[in-house]
């Protein structure tokens, strides 16, 4: 019933115009607020997600958008010179100093947030 819809999705956020500057300024996507000031991001691909403004918004505590990238390092440099701060984690997941995590067989990773404190990721399979 559902194989041929199109489909899309969607996350919170607590401040729509710092989401909206973020996505468009700092990732470089196409966005698009409409008049309930709701962001629509139009993902290559043909794919859509929406950020929606909520006065009790919680970040997921999940990632919510990965971004395949052909070179992780690259990203990371480009994305960390406009102001991005990558995750460190330690435990069983473990990332380098540049936040980038490169064991485990996976694809390279490196999570991110977005001013909501939504987690985000860009990975380049390997």
């Amino acid at each position: 019933m559902l194989r041929k819809s199109k489909a899309f999705s969607g996350y919170s956020t607590d401040d729509i115009n710092a989401s909206k500057s973020f996505y468009r300024d700092i990732l470089g996507l196409d966005v698009e607020e409409d008049e309930m000031g709701i962001l629509a991001i139009h993902l290559t691909g043909g794919g859509e997600v929406i950020i929606y403004p909520k006065p009790n918004h919680v970040p997921a505590t999940f990632t919510v958008l990965n971004f395949r990238v052909d070179d992780i390092d690259h990203a990371v440099d480009e994305l960390t010179s406009k102001g991005v701060s990558f995750e460190q984690y330690g435990g069983p997941i473990k990332t380098d100093e540049k936040g980038i995590c490169r064991e485990g067989g996976g694809p390279l990773i490196a999570w991110f947030k977005d001013p909501a404190g939504n987690i985000l990721s860009v990975l380049q399979e390997v």
